[in-house]
């Protein structure tokens, strides 16, 4: 597995070994131990599957306030993504600074989202497979989004008409956003 460093302290960018020939592939998309030797030390707890049928469907820009905060592990199997995550950690040099990744069933690229940061995409294809580990359970007492189209972040998506939930088209601008995330060094 390949590790690559993102411009945001945290974030990485990871790169399995794939081996193909003509029945297909193989790949391991988590391996505790080989984490483990990357210094990747994260205890997965629960893995998560969503399937956006339509092109421009946007899910986010969705965190956890600590303490049931989630470091995410997120990849997709079917179709391509536009994956946003976005520095909310206080105090960071980077605080709202916001990446945007290109993940999809063909380069099988996965992305880690530590506790601190939001994370979104917009599908690139139809009928788009997410799947992601978490490492602490779903708190909907604590589930928390920032807007998509926040105008201070200007992050760059690939539509400006996404298709949202209810709920994530009411979120706040990051400057309303509750948040209790402390860069820590």
């Amino acid at each position: 597995m390949i590790v690559r460093e993102t411009n945001l302290p945290g974030v990485k960018l990871l790169e399995p070994e794939v081996f193909g020939d003509h029945r297909g592939f193989f790949m391991e998309s988590y391996n505790a131990r080989t984490f483990a030797e990357l210094g990747l030390n994260h205890d997965f707890i629960q893995d998560n599957h969503s399937l956006s049928v339509k092109l421009h469907v946007l899910r986010g820009m969705h965190y956890q306030l600590g303490p049931k905060a989630q470091t995410k592990l997120v990849r997709v199997s079917a179709g391509k993504i536009y994956d946003v995550v976005i520095d909310i950690r206080q105090g960071s040099p980077t605080f709202g600074k916001w990446q945007g990744f290109e993940l999809s069933a063909d380069n099988k690229l996965q992305l880690l989202v530590p506790q601190g940061f939001a994370h979104g995409f917009c599908t690139l294809t139809h009928n788009c497979e997410v799947q992601y580990k978490v490492d602490d359970l779903y708190s909907p007492e604590h589930d928390r989004g920032i807007a998509w189209n926040d105008p201070v972040l200007a992050i760059d998506w690939p539509t400006s008409t996404p298709i949202l939930s209810d709920k994530d088209g009411k979120h706040p601008v990051l400057a309303d956003a509750e948040i209790n995330f402390v860069y820590e060094g």
